[in-house]
């Protein structure tokens, strides 16, 4: 489906957009391949046999590094890969291992690879009257981190992490507490994500739209039948953004 036809789509006008951050805002796996392999070796207390267990659980293919469309990795929250982690083998509690993968998660800020020029992408939709957000699996302090590395400071209005207290996806708290900070009804909202997590959230809080983006470890055959529609990335998404904004 081409932003032409989906730029047919009727409804609410959309005032507010929220993003998921990984695998919608970063390339999924040249930011989390290396960061994923870490979090299991720590988890495993190196023993690799553990650690290629751990990797295998939460949905990476150990020899090739990808990552399963809508496996624990691709759309779970840090608690519920450690909760994963320690029912495999792990020695950690949940409690002091999720501590320890926030951390790892949060230092992978410092390598992620985004899908182009954040700054400049929210800044136009800023420019066109847009709210935005981002709500992610992962915790708030890593939302936060990617914010600061990239000078977005400014440029987004609201943020919520697995640990924010809106709960987590597929639940439609996050969405809904996006659109009450900024002031939209939810079907003005229109959500942008690469799992079948983000566009459930959308469909149950009753966001105007739902676009799947193809930069993360979702894919046209997992994102189509959730999404209104599914696009290389954000930047194709920009355009379909603006059209339902009317401006």
């Amino acid at each position: 489906m081409t932003p032409h036809d989906l730029a047919a789509v009727t409804g609410s006008p959309i005032k507010a957009v929220l993003f998921d951050k990984d695998g919608t805002l970063l390339d999924f796996q040249k930011t989390w391949e290396p960061a994923l392999r870490v979090a299991a070796e720590h988890a495993a207390t190196g023993n690799p046999a553990l650690a290629r267990r751990l990797l295998a659980v939460g949905g990476m293919d150990p020899e090739s590094g990808l990552v399963a469309a809508d496996s624990l990795f691709a759309a779970a929250s840090t608690a519920e890969i450690a909760e994963a982690f320690v029912a495999t083998g792990s020695p950690f509690s949940v409690d002091v291992l999720t501590a320890a993968l926030d951390r790892i998660f949060t230092a992978a800020v410092a390598d992620a690879v985004v899908v182009t020029d954040l700054a400049a992408f929210f800044a136009r939709l800023k420019a066109r009257g847009l709210a935005t957000g981002i709500a992610s699996s992962d915790s708030e302090a890593a939302i936060r981190g990617l914010i600061a590395r990239f000078g977005m400071e400014d440029l987004v209005d609201f943020v919520t992490g697995y640990d924010t207290g809106h709960g987590s996806k597929p639940e439609a708290g996050m969405l809904l507490a996006f659109a009450a900070a900024v002031g939209v009804a939810p079907q003005e909202v229109a959500m942008v994500g690469d799992s079948v997590h983000d566009m459930k959230m959308a469909r149950a809080a009753g966001a105007g739209a739902c676009y799947g983006v193809l930069t993360g470890a979702g894919t046209h055959a997992s994102l189509t039948p959730e999404a209104d529609g599914c696009l290389a990335s954000i930047l194709e998404v920009e355009a379909l953004l603006l059209a339902r904004a009317g401006v």
